[in-house]
Formats: structure tokens, C-alpha cells, sequence
């Protein structure tokens, strides 16, 4: 079975690249979805988080996110030092998850795929785009947030032209019905490459 690593700048869409990927019958990992559950249900995670940021990691038994995004934002090095702790957990679920999964490939959607190392576990890499203004918008409505934050996230990601540079497949995703065709052509392309093989 092989590894697909679905990744992109803040904005770009790929929650909803992978749930077209989906509705193709392809199993979908979301790595961010996952390390949020894990950061409430694993009790090893709770008590090195709390020994890193204190009591107020947590609040109502619920990972206290408001309060971390406000202490990492400005401070590299505390969130590398998460990363150190959430990440292997998400890796070692992953490779659970993986053992239950039966088709020709699986799609792991990372959004620092590149930036924490995991593209070199992928077997292919997809990189969905999108416009600075479109990806902006999308935040804008989503998110309680400001332009400023938002191009101050996207600084410290990696650009698209490094990731397309390392990726053998780009989604454009601007107007979700040409998304919706270049998914079933990534996914016609990726079935006829792992068959030959």
C-alpha cells in the first residue's frame, strides 16, 4: 500500500482536496485532527505539555488552544518543542491506522509535511495551491483572525514553489468544480502508477 502525503499552505484547501479523495474511496489521515485527540487522550502528552507551558495547558480538561496558539506564535522554539512531543505519537497512530487500511494507497494529509521531515516516509506528494487572495479570504471567514497573523503563518511555511519542487502531483484550488476534476485525474494517474509497478 502506498503512502500519499497531502499537504499546502494555511488556506490553500486541503481538508477539502482530501474529502474528494474521499468520496473516491481512498482512507484519508488527517495528521492535525489526529494530534488534537491525542493531545486530550494521551495522558503522556498532557504531562509533558504542562511541564512545558504550565497548569493553563489545559483548561476543563480540554487542551487550552487559545492559549497556546498565543504563546507559540511568537516563539520557535516552543513550537518545535511541542512538535517533539505531539508528533511521534501521531507517527506511531498513523502506523496503526495504516495496518487496518485495504486499497492501493492512502492519503496522509500533513501541514508541515515538509517543514517536520514526514515528506520522506510519502511515497508520492501532493501539493494543493491556491491564490494568495483566495487563501486570505478563506481564513478571513473561518477563522478569528487578521491579515497580519495570517501573513505572518504563512512566513514561516514553507513557499509553494518548494513544495511543488519536491511534489510529483499540484491541485490548483480555486474554484472547487476544476478542483474536483484535477482530484479525479490525480487519482486515475496515482491507480495506473502503483498498478505498473
Amino acid at each position: 500500500m502506498k503512502i500519499v502525503g497531502l499537504t499546502g499552505g494555511i488556506g490553500s484547501g486541503k481538508t477539502t482536496v482530501a474529502k474528494e479523495f474521499k468520496k473516491l474511496g481512498v482512507p484519508i489521515y488527517i495528521a492535525d485532527d489526529e494530534a488534537k485527540k491525542l493531545m486530550n487522550r494521551s495522558k503522556v502528552i498532557r504531562r509533558k505539555l504542562i511541564a512545558l507551558f504550565g497548569e493553563d495547558a489545559y483548561k476543563n480538561d480540554e487542551l487550552n488552544r487559545p492559549y497556546l496558539a498565543k504563546i507559540i506564535f511568537n516563539d520557535q522554539s516552543l513550537l518545535q518543542k511541542m512538535n517533539a512531543i505531539v508528533h511521534p505519537k501521531v507517527a506511531s497512530h498513523f502506523k496503526r491506522w495504516l495496518k487496518k487500511q485495504d486499497a492501493p494507497y492512502v492519503i496522509k494529509e500533513v501541514a508541515i509535511l515538509f517543514e517536520n521531515g514526514s515528506y520522506k516516509q510519502c511515497d508520492y506528494i501532493i501539493t494543493v495551491t491556491a491564490t494568495i487572495e483566495t487563501r486570505i479570504a478563506r481564513l478571513l471567514k473561518r477563522d478569528e483572525t487578521t491579515v497580519s497573523k495570517i501573513e505572518a503563518i504563512m512566513k514561516n511555511q514553507w513557499q509553494d514553489e518548494d513544495k511543488i519542487a519536491l511534489s510529483q502531483f499540484v491541485i490548483q484550488n480555486d474554484i472547487l468544480e476544476n478542483t474536483v476534476i484535477q482530484v479525479q485525474k490525480t487519482h486515475n494517474q496515482l491507480l495506473k502508477s502503483i498498478i505498473t509497478l
